[in-house]
C-alpha cells in the first residue's frame, strides 16, 4: 500500500487557508461503533478539511469523559491500534487523516514500525499528546522517514521560549490548548483561547487550530477570530456513544462547517 504524499497535511491545510477558509478538524475514535468509518467519510463530505483519529488507549491522560468512555467502549469491543490502522485504506474521505494516541501504544509497536503501519495505512499525521518535546527525537525521525508529520501541542502556560521551539518542531499544524486541563464539552470557550492562538501566531505561519471545549458552532467561530481553525472532539463522540448515524454526525459537523464559512 502506498501512503499519502509526503506534506499532505501540512500543505493541504495551508491551501485551505489561502483559499480564506477556517479550518475544521473533527475527532473519531477508531472502532467506536460498525459504522465509524462512514462517519469519517461523512464528517469529510460535510466540509472537514482533515479527520483526527483516535487510537483507543485504556489511560488516555489528556482526553475528559467523553473521550475515556469512547476509548473504552471501542476497548470493550475489541478494538486494537492494528485493527484500527488497517481499517483506514478503506476510507473514501479524500481529505488528510491525523492519528491521535499516547506514547505507550507508540513505544510497544515500536517507532519505526508504528510509523510505517501509520503511513502505508494512509495516515498523514500523528498526535502523541504525552511525548514531550525534550524527548521528541526518536519518534520524530522515524515519522519524517515514513513522510509522517507530528503535530506538536501548547498549552496556555507554555512560555514564549518554548512556544518557539515547540512552533519550528511542529508539523501539518500546530495545536493550540485552549485551557488548562482535560479534554471535554464546555458552556463557553476559555478566555484564554484567543490568546493562545494569537501568541502561537506570533511565532509561527503554520496553522494554528484551537482545540479542548470547541463544543458548538459558535465557539468554533468565537475561536477563529485568531486561530486559524478548530478541533472539534467531544462534542461530536457524545452523540455517537449516545447512537448518532454517521449521517447525523455529517448534520452535525455541516453544522460548524456553514458557521465557520458565515464568518
Amino acid at each position: 500500500m502506498s501512503g499519502p504524499p509526503a506534506g499532505f497535511l501540512e500543505a493541504h491545510l495551508r491551501e485551505r487557508r489561502a483559499a480564506g477558509a477556517k479550518l475544521l478538524v473533527p475527532y473519531v475514535t477508531g472502532g467506536l461503533g460498525p459504522r465509524w468509518i462512514e462517519v469519517i467519510e461523512a464528517m469529510a463530505a460535510a466540509g472537514a478539511d482533515a479527520v483526527e483519529v483516535g487510537i483507543p488507549f485504556s489511560d488516555p491522560v489528556m482526553d475528559g469523559p467523553t473521550i475515556q468512555e469512547a476509548s473504552q467502549r471501542a476497548l470493550d469491543l475489541g478494538v486494537t491500534p492494528t485493527a484500527v490502522l488497517d481499517a483506514l485504506p478503506a476510507v473514501d474521505a479524500h481529505v488528510p487523516l491525523v492519528a491521535m494516541t499516547y506514547y505507550n501504544i507508540v513505544y510497544r509497536a515500536g517507532h519505526r514500525r508504528f510509523a510505517h503501519a501509520l503511513a502505508s495505512n494512509g495516515v498523514s499525521g500523528a498526535i502523541i499528546p504525552d511525548v514531550p518535546l525534550e524527548e521528541l527525537d526518536p519518534w520524530a525521525r522515524a515519522a519524517a522517514s515514513e513522510g509522517v508529520e507530528t503535530v506538536l501541542l501548547a498549552s496556555p502556560v507554555t512560555p514564549d521560549d518554548r512556544l518557539a521551539a515547540i512552533c519550528e518542531r511542529s508539523q501539518g499544524f500546530v495545536y493550540a490548548v485552549s485551557v488548562m486541563g482535560i479534554t471535554g464539552e464546555r458552556q463557553s470557550l476559555a478566555t484564554s483561547a484567543g490568546v493562545m492562538a494569537k501568541r502561537l501566531k506570533a511565532h509561527t505561519d503554520k496553522p494554528v487550530l484551537l482545540g479542548f471545549g470547541v463544543s458548538t458552532p459558535a465557539h468554533a467561530v468565537e475561536a477563529c477570530a485568531e486561530a486559524d481553525g478548530v478541533i472539534v472532539a467531544s462534542a461530536l463522540m457524545r452523540l455517537l456513544l449516545d447512537g448518532a448515524t454517521p449521517e447525523q454526525l455529517g448534520e452535525k459537523v455541516a453544522a460548524f462547517r456553514a458557521a465557520l464559512d458565515a464568518g
